[in-house]
């Protein structure tokens, strides 16, 4: 009797939901933001040849969002995260072309932690200003250690590019405003800057927001070689071996986190989540069926779409939060959210106040909490954009874009002609009933597809004057190239080594 009852006081605190009340509870924060991964790289999701035993483990220890969206490509997802608003209101409507800047006129989430007393340190890819002003140094962040542009090695006819001739193996990267080089693959560097920065202030009383950004798996398609081989004898291409293989790597990273977590003391007083900024670009032939290497068909969770579409293929990711003894995991949420949740939801946790006349999302806490109180259904807006520069975005506000709210999913029709009123043409899917979009209902849910077109005109009529970049002129200069030219040449470029762990 006395061990049946033993039996039973145990399963009950193992079953008792873990206390409420997370708003300002001031933990350290971790933010793990892969580039390009998507949903389906991921075991856990299903895919079938991957390797991913860390990223397994976080999924089964997590609170994951089934119906997380982002932005279809890299700068927008990442200015709605940084401001709570959507891409289009902080004048981010590409990814390259003096449209990748955010607006300097928004308040950043590490500026929003900053009066609630925290430090913050990013490492990877920030995407959203390469000129001086538009830096992560001079925009709330404490540590930098970042490369340029969109991704290491790139260069466009304007401000954004990166350092000059630059490579994911042993990369020159730009560590509070100055040059170092590095040795090794780049995503392994990025963790163990971030790391030996999470070291340096593990014992210190003020919190930390770590934000994780690797360039991995974004193209080009390069890997450590013992990440590849496995791929590259399955009859996987050059570029399939690379993608999959930066995932894997990841992967090892993310088991490397969380072994220093857990020996640090760290999992008690810190929030880590994982996502991707937006759907997946590599691994194959973007076309659902077909075989990316013999006997291998490419694989995306049976979603429609790649990056750069409007589909869920490219806009749900994977969204995994945990806090052990705090969030309870091991559960699925299938409540809509979003990238621009992010900055409410970390703002509450740390007791900090938002700009209530910029964020547009919603805290998530109550969600993660397990309130059962009414949670209001709205509207999600996506816009591929990426119009000719110089265009008038209007004329191509019906070009690919998309509605969403928690049941229904409207998608405009190609083209950029005016919609008609109130009832657009376009395709309505039931995502409750029919989450992989096989059945256009609109015909019997008329009423839904206008509301969704009414809502729409007046998102576009708020954002249209907040695209800030359409009229910049280019850049005629590289920063990032004409500072490591004149730094090459005043004091050299140091080499960086990640400190001990």
């Amino acid at each position: 009797m006395k061990i049946l009852l033993v039996a039973l006081l145990a399963f009950c605190a193992a079953t008792a939901p873990l206390p409420a009340q997370l708003a300002g509870s001031k933990p350290n924060i971790i933010l793990v933001l892969t580039d390009d991964q998507g949903y389906a790289p991921i075991g856990r999701h299903g895919h079938p040849w991957i390797h991913t035993p860390n990223l397994d483990a976080l999924y089964d220890q997590s609170l994951r969002f089934t119906r997380f969206l982002v932005s279809p490509t890299c700068s927008p997802t990442r200015s709605a995260l940084m401001t709570g608003r959507h891409p289009l209101k902080n004048g981010v409507t590409h990814t390259i072309l003096e449209r990748e800047r955010l607006t300097l006129n928004a308040t950043l989430l590490p500026q929003v932690l900053k009066t609630a007393g925290y430090t913050s340190g990013i490492f990877g890819k920030w995407h959203l200003g390469d000129e001086e002003p538009y830096q992560p140094q001079q925009r709330g962040f404490d540590e930098a250690f970042i490369h340029g542009g969109g991704g290491i090695g790139q260069a466009y006819d304007c401000s954004c590019a990166d350092a000059p001739h630059n490579s994911y193996h042993d990369p020159v990267i730009r560590h509070n405003g100055s040059f170092v080089k590095t040795h090794g693959f780049c995503t392994d560097l990025f963790f163990s800057a971030a790391l030996a920065w999470i070291k340096e202030h593990k014992n210190k009383p003020q919190p930390f927001f770590a934000y994780l950004a690797p360039n991995a798996p974004h193209g080009p398609f390069l890997a450590p070689a013992k990440n590849t081989q496995r791929f590259t004898d399955l009859g996987f291409s050059k570029d399939q071996a690379g993608f999959y293989g930066m995932i894997e790597n990841i992967d090892e990273n993310m088991g490397r986190l969380a072994a220093k977590l857990t020996e640090w003391g760290l999992t008690q007083n810190t929030v880590l989540i994982f996502m991707s900024d937006n759907g997946m670009s590599g691994g194959g032939p973007l076309t659902p069926g077909q075989e990316i290497a013999p006997g291998y068909p490419c694989f995306n969770a049976n979603h429609i779409g790649f990056k750069g579409s409007t589909d869920e293929g490219s806009v749900r990711v994977p969204f995994f939060i945990r806090w052990d003894g705090k969030i309870k995991g091991g559960r699925d949420l299938a409540t809509l959210a979003a990238h621009l949740d992010l900055l409410p939801t970390l703002a509450a946790l740390a007791g900090a106040t938002p700009p209530a006349q910029q964020v547009e999302g919603r805290s998530l806490l109550p969600l993660i909490e397990g309130s059962t109180d009414p949670w209001p259904d709205r509207y999600f807006f996506t816009h591929v954009a990426r119009w000719p520069t110089g265009s008038e975005p209007t004329d191509y506000q019906f070009l690919n874009y998309a509605i969403r709210n928690q049941r229904f999913r409207f998608i405009g029709p190609p083209g950029s002609l005016p919609q008609p009123s109130p009832l657009p043409e376009g395709a309505l899917y039931d995502m409750e009933a029919d989450p992989y979009q096989t059945t256009n209902v609109i015909s019997q849910y008329p009423e839904v597809a206008a509301h969704m077109h009414a809502a729409y005109l007046a998102f576009w009529k708020e954002a249209r004057p907040l695209m800030v970049n359409e009229t910049a002129p280019m850049s005629p200069t590289r920063p990032y190239h004409e500072k490591y030219r004149q730094q090459l040449q005043a004091e050299g470029i140091p080499l960086w080594t990640a400190p001990p762990l």
